[in-house]
């Protein structure tokens, strides 16, 4: 993760081993969070699940940063870590959350895999935004075809020939859009030099206004510790854990140190690793379509993460010295084009 806008480092700078470990956290960590929200929403309600659930990771991030000498954070980080928070937490990860409760899970997976599609245009749209190459756009087809192979027209129905609840499917659309938003606004945003301590601000502001809607949606006075059963404790204490700790870090990590189309990648992984988890847990069936379909996926991620930078929408003012170059987008293209 990077520093601050004016120390920030280039993507290119990021140690490739670090990178590396945090792609195989992000897509198989993650890939299995779908289950984990699953057990987890069963006797827990969604809205406050998530407030405790990132209020323990963040207090746990914040606190161990700030005791191994992190710096206090300025309120600009704070104010950049609670749009972010409820961008990414709020309105991402509850859409998910909240989704599952009335929409098959692998449903859920494939209409978040627009997420890739939504961070390339916003990421082209913005101030001197990066014009995706082509490779990147047949990347993106190749994903969503893949996807849609694997999830099958059984994920259409949570209960065999049950109907679909349409408005529920359109909340996880929605959420991918403010996903999406909240991972371009985090690249360019003023951030804290250490990465936990920035998670862990991210993760508190999320996890504060997760448990504001919850007592909007009048989640406490319906909800009894003593209902809790054991798989939504196991699930619960899994989000918190790896999901936030490991996965989430991870994904922040990596919106610093690489591009958002590859960051996004994990949208067409994470289903792939939830059949093979739903097949060797649960022993849900693993067909010849699964494989080609996962293959199909796996060679769109190639495409976007093989695809050279494009084109910025201003590429005069690249050429500017680097100390005249007020935009943080217009910095990072120029110094992606001197190293």
């Amino acid at each position: 993760m990077r520093g601050t806008l004016n120390d920030a480092k280039p993507p290119e700078a990021a140690p490739r081993r670090n990178v590396i470990a945090a792609f195989a956290a992000l897509y198989i960590i993650w890939g299995s969070t779908y289950l984990a929200i699953r057990y987890a929403v069963t006797t827990i309600p969604p809205f406050l699940m998530g407030g405790v659930r990132f209020l323990i990771a963040g207090s746990i991030l914040y606190g161990w940063s700030r005791l191994r000498g992190a710096e206090a954070p300025t309120r600009a980080h704070w104010r950049a870590a609670l749009v972010t928070g409820v961008l990414l937490l709020v309105g991402g990860n509850g859409a998910v959350i909240w989704s599952e409760q009335h929409v098959a899970s692998g449903l859920v997976a494939l209409i978040v895999a627009i997420v890739p599609l939504w961070m390339v245009v916003f990421d082209w749209l913005r101030p001197g935004g990066t014009r995706p190459p082509p490779a990147v756009f047949v990347g993106l087809a190749l994903g969503l075809v893949g996807l849609t192979l694997l999830i099958g027209p059984d994920a259409i129905a949570r209960h065999g020939p049950s109907p679909l609840d349409v408005r529920a499917a359109l909340v996880p659309v929605f959420g991918s859009m403010l996903w999406a938003l909240g991972s371009i606004f985090s690249r360019y945003a003023p951030r804290h030099a250490s990465a936990q301590l920035a998670t862990g601000m991210q993760m508190l502001a999320g996890g504060a206004t997760f448990l504001v809607v919850s007592v909007i949606a009048a989640e406490p006075a319906h909800f009894r510790v003593a209902a809790i059963s054991m798989p939504s404790l196991a699930g619960f204490l899994y989000l918190v854990t790896f999901g936030s700790l490991l996965g989430f870090t991870a994904y922040i990590y990596l919106l610093g140190a690489t591009t958002a189309a590859k960051a996004a990648t994990y949208a067409y992984v994470n289903p792939i690793v939830a059949v093979i988890l739903g097949w060797a847990v649960a022993g849900e069936p693993f067909t010849p379509m699964m494989l080609v379909a996962a293959a199909i996926i796996l060679a769109g991620v190639a495409l976007i993460t093989l695809a050279r930078p494009g084109k910025t929408a201003k590429n005069e003012e690249v050429r500017l010295p680097r100390e005249e170059r007020g935009s943080p987008a217009l910095r990072e293209t120029a110094e992606r084009r001197e190293a």
